[in-house]
């Protein structure tokens, strides 16, 4: 047993396993420990760096989901020019939302400059995996929807065609989001009807629990759902 997996036993809360393993509900119960949020973060800060924690990020896959959380909050202490490598080998063992969701939220440094690692975001969109594909989605929610990259975004994401449920509610979220940044961009896709009418659908309603969307747009949204 590592040293990281020692920590995250001993860390664990039960009463935590159970809450949490109700929100990831296509993993198994068993392959979760229990370990929160905070805990997780201050074992991955620990460790980062150091030949134990280099260790870690190799020794795929892991047995346990709050490994792989671990892991994923250890990969933001890496410097954007030593990442890359780290995040295609952990790729296909990231296996639910929460994980995907956490790690691209951590990669604040590789994300630094969004020009430089663009092509990289757009070759997982085009994996075979729900979750890389999803990887691809919240990454261009979390760092590309800005006054230089929104539109791009936009494009990427439309074109994502995909029955599976955790790639179709990343891009609910993504549209709901930039209706909210970017109205005026984001807006002709909804008009147009150009997504999947469950997409359509659930990014109008998260866009209109918003609260930084007007009213009168809440209504006039409303009225674009597909029936």
């Amino acid at each position: 047993m590592s040293i990281i997996l020692d920590e995250l036993i001993r860390g664990a809360d039960s009463a935590y396993r159970d809450f949490h393993a109700r929100l990831i509900p296509t993993i198994d119960k068993d392959t979760i420990l229990g370990v929160r949020g905070p805990v997780s973060r201050a074992i991955a800060k620990k460790y980062a760096n150091t030949p134990c924690g280099k260790e870690f990020l190799q020794a795929l896959p892991h047995r346990y989901y709050d490994e792989n959380l671990a892991h994923a909050y250890m990969l933001g202490y890496y410097r954007a020019d030593d990442i890359m490598d780290k995040i295609e080998a952990f790729l296909p063992y990231m296996d639910n939302w929460a994980v995907v969701d956490s790690c691209v939220a951590n990669l604040k440094k590789f994300f630094k400059i969004p020009d430089s690692v663009l092509n990289f975001v757009k070759s997982t969109l085009k994996s075979d995996s729900e979750y890389t594909v999803r990887f691809g989605i919240v990454c261009l929610l979390d760092y590309y929807l800005t006054e230089s990259h929104a539109k791009t975004a936009i494009e990427l994401v439309k074109g994502v065609k995909s029955d599976k449920f955790y790639i179709k509610m990343a891009q609910a979220w993504f549209f709901a989001t930039a209706l909210t940044k970017h109205y005026s961009l984001a807006l002709p896709v909804i008009e147009g009807r150009e997504l999947d009418a469950w997409v359509h659908n659930k990014s109008i309603q998260k866009a209109r629990e918003s609260y930084r969307i007007p009213t009168k747009i809440k209504q006039y949204l409303n009225t674009l759902r597909i029936k």
